[in-house]
């Protein structure tokens, strides 16, 4: 009886044990997940290669949420070497901010540049100032550019972006759902 009631301690001991052993694990390979949904390219690293063709996924009208709000972006088709899109989160029906977006190839690679807006036009930027994101890879149906992931998932979009404050930087996720206009 106590050999029994002995096995029976050191069965459920290793059971914990193990049970520990794979939700750390479990939680640490999810962490490294998280880490790779935003890349950095390193100082003078090279950009990635790749064509407006290979992101012509983007191409149409996104609905969805991020920022704590509710967020749409319209890419239209490349014409002349570019892609351009627009994108506007508002929050309790009202417009926070909009931005002018631009994809452009040049070189064997792709830039994402943009320019943010306040409702009333305002730029956030210098006239010749544009926010510029060099693309770092691309993978099937995700782009990853210097601080900001699209991947898309039949007619989900999911973006991922690296937003630095004085507390350091986080990422935001945004999820949107191909939409018709």
């Amino acid at each position: 009886m106590i050999f029994l009631f002995t096995a029976n301690i050191i069965f459920v001991k290793q059971f914990f044990m193990k049970t520990i052993a794979a939700v750390i694990i479990l939680i640490l390979f999810s962490m490294e997940i998280k880490s790779q949904e935003v890349l950095i390219l390193a100082e003078n690293e090279t950009p990635g290669t790749g064509s407006l063709t290979e992101v012509s996924w983007l191409i149409g009208y996104w609905k969805g949420t991020g920022l704590g709000g509710d967020c749409e972006e319209l890419w239209m088709p490349a014409v002349d070497n570019a892609m351009n899109g627009i994108f506007r989160f508002n929050k309790d029906g009202q417009i926070q901010f909009t931005e002018y977006m631009v994809l452009e190839e040049s070189a064997g690679t792709i830039t994402l540049k943009l320019k943010h807006f306040s409702r009333d036009l305002t730029p956030w930027e210098d006239k010749e100032r544009w926010v510029s994101f060099p693309l770092v890879k691309l993978e099937n149906d995700t782009a990853f550019f210097h601080g900001i992931t699209f991947a898309r998932n039949s007619d989900t979009l999911k973006i991922f972006l690296t937003i630095k404050g004085k507390d350091g930087s986080r990422i935001e996720e945004f999820s949107f759902i191909k939409t018709l206009l």
